[in-house]
């Protein structure tokens, strides 16, 4: 998913107390929470056409899911992130489903991650036969994924959030900034020195649509991008609202799909299209391009510094989502058992629940032909669960500007209702075409049976879609923490159901209404 550091605060939401930030600074913000390496060489199999996909994603999806995450977080400003976006506009069942599936996407993205990691420590090694023999074997996979999970998940319960999100800054830059800049560099030195380019000549920048499997992989751009709610929340700290953060946003995306572009070249040029891995070509890349250098020994260095990096990503991410979770789970939404916290404020039950999750998910390799086929499901049914959760966001924001039309949006996607009705469309379209192609065999790599590649993708989808409704059908009233801060949605406090339209004047707070009327408010 995006650089995945920064999710820990994505499902939380809120006016920021800091100073004013500049057109720079969030620009640089949104680059670094989206922006990674371990999806690129399902990218570089397209070689040139990577280019279109790129850039046909951003059009699609980066773009219109940034602005209209823009417009719900600088309008609805309390505590909840998606859950308050969408509990307004449809009420508290659909924003804990919403908020549900955006966790349970991270949850199957772990494993992904993970497996990079072990590709990443199995390439320190030499000779590289023995690494990619290694990095190859599913039961050494299994282990080094669930050893660095579980470490980390006892060590973020041992020490708490804090110290992992220090370390995860520093293992963001060693693992991910630093190389990403270093692939761009070698790769441009690579072409300057006239070495073989391994790009094929035939293919054009334009894919051929006909043919559904070889576009598969394609759709994963879609989860790269992934992760732009978080950066929404910081609307209301800018300067001019309005004006800098589309401006800050179209200089990201240009910055964005750059970096994606020049990084997935870089391996194309060295890497031949028919040895491509999912998960081993970034590290090919690297110790064949410093070869070119005659420093094959830093592609073992460089294999050290994506390890740590995904280390860093990983104690971060276990503890930060959940904790979104556990702060929506004490307003009324979770049993008392998933409530609880250790000494350290950590939500242990929950990232139990999310270790047996994870572990599961893993053995999924066990079915599978390859390490690289499980890498690729558990990416396409992350694709697929977060498409949906995009895909009720946009909804939510349509309906919202009908029945909340006079609250204030200090930012507002230009053209009316007009306006967000088409760049709703185009980011529906976008979100349900990954989706639907995400169900598709890819045919670059060897996923083994069709039939249990795409039984694997309904039945886990259509599991993972339906149980936050399942859980929400057996709550209590006494599952609300008395303690909650969790404040009540705008409906709630001028008495009315969701679908019924808003009577605030221009400019009125429900919250003040609330205070000067004798309707009773509900929790």
């Amino acid at each position: 998913m995006a650089q995945d550091n920064e999710k820990a605060g994505s499902l939380k939401s809120g006016v920021s107390t800091a100073a004013k930030i500049g057109v720079g600074t969030m620009t640089v913000m949104i680059i670094t929470t989206i922006v990674s390496l371990r999806g690129l060489p399902s990218q570089a199999e397209f070689g040139v056409t990577s280019i279109f996909y790129y850039i046909f994603a951003a059009l699609v999806f980066l773009i219109p899911f940034a602005l209209v995450c823009a417009e719900l977080a600088s309008t609805f400003t309390k505590s909840g992130g998606l859950f308050r976006w969408v509990g307004e506009a449809f009420g508290a069942k659909w924003g804990f489903a919403t908020l549900y599936w955006e966790w349970q996407t991270l949850v199957i993205w772990f494993p992904t991650v993970l497996i990079f990691g072990g590709v990443a420590l199995a390439y320190i090694w030499w000779p590289e036969s023995f690494d990619a023999k290694l990095a190859s074997n599913k039961w050494y996979t299994i282990v080094v994924l669930l050893g660095i999970y579980w470490f980390a998940t006892l060590l973020t319960l041992k020490r708490g959030i804090g110290s992992a999100t220090k370390l995860s800054a520093v293992f963001g830059m060693v693992g991910t900034i630093i190389p990403g800049a270093i692939l761009i560099i070698l790769g441009i030195i690579y072409v300057a020195m006239g070495k073989t380019i391994e790009l094929p000549a035939h293919e054009s920048f334009f894919p051929d649509f006909t043919k559904f499997g070889n576009v598969v992989l394609a759709a994963s751009i879609f989860l790269f991008y992934g992760g732009l709610e978080m950066n929404a929340v910081h609307v209301q700290d800018l300067k001019n609202p309005a004006k800098d953060y589309t401006k800050s946003l179209f200089i990201a995306a240009i910055a964005i799909v750059s970096i994606f572009v020049l990084a997935t070249l870089a391996i194309g040029v060295v890497v031949p299209e028919k040895d491509i891995n999912l998960t081993q070509s970034l590290l090919v890349a690297y110790r064949d391009l410093w070869s070119v250098l005659g420093m094959d020994w830093m592609g073992n260095v460089m294999a050290v510094m994506l390890a740590f990096g995904v280390i860093g990503q990983v104690m971060v991410i276990i503890a930060g989502p959940s904790t979104g979770l556990l702060a929506v789970g004490r307003a009324g939404y979770l049993p008392k058992s998933l409530q609880k916290v250790n000494k350290q404020q950590v939500q242990a039950p929950i990232l139990m629940v999310q270790g047996a999750l994870v572990t599961l998910l893993t053995f999924v390799m066990v079915l599978l032909p390859s390490v690289q086929s499980a890498y690729q499901i558990l990416g396409q049914l992350a694709t697929i669960i977060y498409m949906i959760c995009i895909i009720t966001v946009y909804i939510a924001a349509i309906r919202l500007r009908y029945t909340a039309p006079n609250k204030k949006r200090p930012f507002k996607i230009p053209g009316g209702n007009w306006g967000i009705w088409v760049l709703s469309v185009i980011g529906i379209a976008g979100a349900g075409l990954a989706g639907f192609v995400s169900f598709i065999p890819p045919s670059q790599i060897t996923t083994g049976s069709p039939a249990v590649y795409v039984g694997i993708l309904i039945v886990g989808a259509a599991l993972f879609a339906a149980l936050p409704f399942v859980v929400e059908a057996f709550s209590k009233k006494s599952w609300k923490d008395p303690k909650s801060s969790f404040e009540p949605f705008d409906w709630e406090l001028e008495g009315r159901k969701p679908s019924q339209v808003s009577k605030l004047a221009a400019g009125q707070d429900a919250g003040d209404l609330a205070k000067n009327t004798s309707d009773p408010v509900k929790g």
